[in-house]
C-alpha cells in the first residue's frame, strides 16, 4: 500500500486477515457448516496485503476459487471417486490423479480466461481430495469466499485504501504510459 510504512501495512495485514478468519470462524460455528477451509487464509493474505495486486481482485478471487470448484468437481467424477473415502481416510491412486488433473484444469483455465488466482489451486485439492465435495459444501465455500471478499472491499473502503469494486486495474500501457480501462 504505498504512502503507508512496511509496519503499517503488516499491522493491517494482522489485523484484518485475523479478524476475517475470525469472523468465518464464528460463522462456522454458528452455522455449523465449514464456512472455514485452508485456502481462505491465503486469499485472506492478499486482499489485505496486496489489494492491488490482480489475484486480489474481486473478480478474480471469486472465479478462480469457482474455477477450483468446478475442476475438482469434474476431476473426481472423471476418475469415478465422488463417493470414495477421502484423502485422509484412504489415499489412493484414483484420488492421487484426480487431484492432479484437477490443479492442472485449474492452472489452464485461471490463465486461458485471465482470472489467476494462486490460492484456488489449494480449492481444487480440497475438492478433489474429497475433504469438501457435496453440493451444500461446496455452495458453503463459495459464499465463503464472497463474504471474506465482501468484509475485504468494505474495509478497504472505510480505511479509504485502494482495493478494485470487481476486476483488477489495467498497468500503464508500455508504449503509452496511459491506464487502459479495467475489464468488465
Amino acid at each position: 500500500m504505498p504512502g503507508h510504512t512496511r509496519a503499517q501495512e503488516a499491522l493491517f495485514a494482522f489485523c484484518f486477515g485475523s479478524l476475517s478468519i475470525g469472523v468465518l470462524g464464528l460463522v462456522a460455528y454458528l452455522a455449523r457448516e465449514p464456512f472455514l477451509f485452508p485456502s481462505l487464509g491465503p486469499t485472506a493474505f492478499l486482499v489485505f496485503h496486496r489489494p492491488t495486486a490482480s489475484a486480489a481482485s474481486p473478480r478474480n478471487a471469486i472465479q478462480g476459487h469457482l474455477i477450483g470448484v468446478v475442476s475438482g468437481v469434474a476431476a473426481i467424477w472423471i476418475f469415478g471417486v465422488m463417493d470414495a473415502p477421502d484423502a485422509l481416510s484412504q489415499f489412493s491412486l484414483t484420488r492421487a490423479l484426480a487431484a492432479g488433473l484437477s490443479l492442472g484444469m485449474t492452472s489452464a483455465l485461471m490463465v486461458a480466461l485471465d482470472r489467476g488466482h494462486p490460492p484456488a489451486g489449494a480449492t481444487t485439492l480440497i475438492v478433489s481430495l474429497g475433504l469438501m465435495r457435496t453440493p451444500r459444501q461446496l455452495l458453503i465455500l463459495m459464499a465463503a469466499v464472497v463474504l471474506l471478499i465482501a468484509f475485504g472491499w468494505l474495509v478497504h473502503k472505510v480505511a479509504r485504501t485502494t482495493y478494485p469494486m470487481w476486476a483488477p486495474s489495467k498497468p500503464p500501457s508500455p508504449f503509452t504510459g496511459e491506464r487502459n480501462e479495467a475489464e468488465p
